[in-house]
């Protein structure tokens, strides 16, 4: 079995925290193995299983069918699909005061957000709900905060 981890390490530097990892079975060998493949992930809300049938072995670098695995995993198919679009969030304004609604925040981006909020000054809208201040979501999606 192949274990693939992926984590994260803020900084290079102290504790890693798993995100995710995928498992890559050989169920029938041969020259055209068959491998199930098992992705779990923090932000799945359960395992991904897939097969990966007649896959010719030795015949590349293990890095091809991880990327496979990995691919298939995630669109059903063995090759990439297309990039994602960037996160967009419309930002609100309450006189001066600019915000971003929690709920307008698509998911996984929502509770990665949500926990780096935790503890932090938040603006109270009327009527609005969980709401964040806009320069809080946009130095966290330009990879601060």
């Amino acid at each position: 079995m192949l274990k693939i981890t992926v984590s994260l390490v803020p900084g290079g530097v102290g504790t890693e925290r798993k995100l995710g990892e995928l498992h890559i079975s050989n169920v029938d060998g041969g020259a055209l193995a068959d491998y199930q493949c098992v992705l779990h992930g923090e932000d799945l809300p359960e395992p991904v299983v897939v097969h990966l049938g007649r896959y010719p072995r030795w015949s590349a670098s293990v890095w091809d069918l991880v990327a496979r695995a990995i691919a298939k995993s995630l669109s059903g198919q063995e090759r990439l699909p297309r990039r994602p679009a960037p996160v967009t969030v419309p930002i609100h304004a309450d006189g001066n005061l600019t915000y971003v609604r929690m709920d307008e925040i698509p998911e996984p981006a929502r509770s990665a957000f949500e926990r780096r909020m935790r503890w932090s000054t938040v603006p109270v809208i009327p009527g609005a709900g969980g709401c964040a201040y806009s320069w809080d979501w946009k130095a966290f999606i330009g990879g601060g905060r």
